[in-house]
């Protein structure tokens, strides 16, 4: 790790100097991407640096263990101590640092959330879902917007779509993949009973083209004419639009704009990041059998996270964290929970690396 952590400083170190060239500084392009590599590794290399200062301090402070004078030997056994508590933190923190970043991560991201079990209360609670991560982005200061919308007319949705634009939105949301499961009482139960609903989420990296290769004979455009709560437009012009792609099956549709092309343009959006996510489920699972690297499945039936109303709590069952805020978790306050998942998913990875 060590070997890796000085080669990564002696490259921070030539940036540094090419960035300080003429030559780079007159071509803005290569300025950009040196500036960029510079900042990526300018975390890592600062953390580094503070270990080996640490190290150098261990090494003094024990040298001073053989000092006669005994008020110096006490203090340099204090200076020990404190040093040996907080230098196996920091290298901990390092190798977190060296793992393989997920190339995902810097990505904007599809959320898709749809009503599960539980009728009119779970599209209800589809719909607060969405409000959640809604007022996450907001804090996060990403960019919401919908790209298709199933509302059932009384506040819930069957489905909804939406792109969240951010830094690091994948990074951060991509384990809240998987079924939601609430228990409350409905606001149409007379007599008080505790019912217990779902809705699933799934989170795709949004594709770019460049991602993904689809040849246009591979895909097929069928339009029809929209459906549901609308304005004028509605059942009246064949302006929604389902695309398919024939060699996987996989389906996008949107009717939420009155223009065709529009709609087509969302669809495809769509259809690219959801062929991007059953690729990368595929390398997944094929790591998955080689390694148990992930923090639960994502599988979208297993129940990951409980959202008990009458109790006040949220609990991941994933890595078994209970919190008594529900009512500022639903208002979008996840972090805890997104920290929590990201250690555990680290913790997973470097076990299996010592396990090699």
């Amino acid at each position: 790790m060590f070997a890796k952590l000085e080669n990564l400083e002696r490259r921070f170190e030539d940036l540094e100097q090419q960035l300080s060239s003429p030559d780079v500084l007159a071509d803005q392009e290569r300025y950009v991407k040196l500036t960029k590599a510079h900042a990526e590794l300018g975390q890592v290399v600062s953390l580094f640096r503070r270990y080996k200062d640490l190290r150098n301090q261990l090494a003094e402070s024990k040298a001073m263990l053989s000092d006669p004078d005994p008020d110096m030997r006490s203090m340099a056994q204090e200076e020990i101590k404190e040093l040996e508590t907080e230098m196996p933190a920091i290298e901990q923190e390092l190798k977190i640092m060296l793992l393989p970043k997920d190339p995902m991560d810097d990505k904007n991201i599809i959320l898709e959330i749809r009503a599960g079990t539980g009728g009119d209360e779970a599209a209800l609670f589809a719909a607060d879902l969405f409000r959640m991560y809604s007022r996450y982005a907001e804090t996060r200061g990403w960019k919401v917007e919908i790209l298709s919308a199933s509302d059932t007319g009384t506040g819930g949705y069957k489905e909804i779509i939406a792109l969240l634009k951010g830094h690091k939105a994948y990074s951060n949301l991509k384990f809240e993949a998987g079924t939601h499961r609430v228990q409350r009482v409905p606001v149409t139960e007379s007599q008080g009973r505790i019912h217990t609903s779902a809705a699933t989420v799934a989170i795709m990296p949004e594709a770019e083209e460049t991602d993904i290769t689809i040849r246009p004979e591979e895909l097929r455009f069928d339009v029809y004419r929209s459906s549901g709560p609308g304005g004028q437009s509605v059942n009246t012009t064949d302006s929604a639009v389902r695309v398919t792609h024939i060699p996987t099956g996989i389906v996008a549709s949107c009717q939420d704009e009155k223009s065709q092309h529009k709609n087509k343009a969302q669809a495809l959006k769509v259809l690219y990041s959801r062929l991007l996510q059953a690729e990368q489920e595929r390398v997944q699972a094929e790591q998955a059998e080689n390694r148990r690297s992930q923090v639960g499945s994502g599988d979208r039936s297993e129940r990951i996270r409980t959202y008990n109303f009458p109790q006040g709590r949220v609990t991941d069952h994933r890595v078994n964290l209970t919190l008594y805020k529900l009512d500022s978790v639903m208002e979008g306050d996840i972090q805890e929970l997104v920290d929590a998942l990201t250690t555990a998913a680290q913790a997973e990875i470097l076990k299996a690396q010592s396990d090699i």
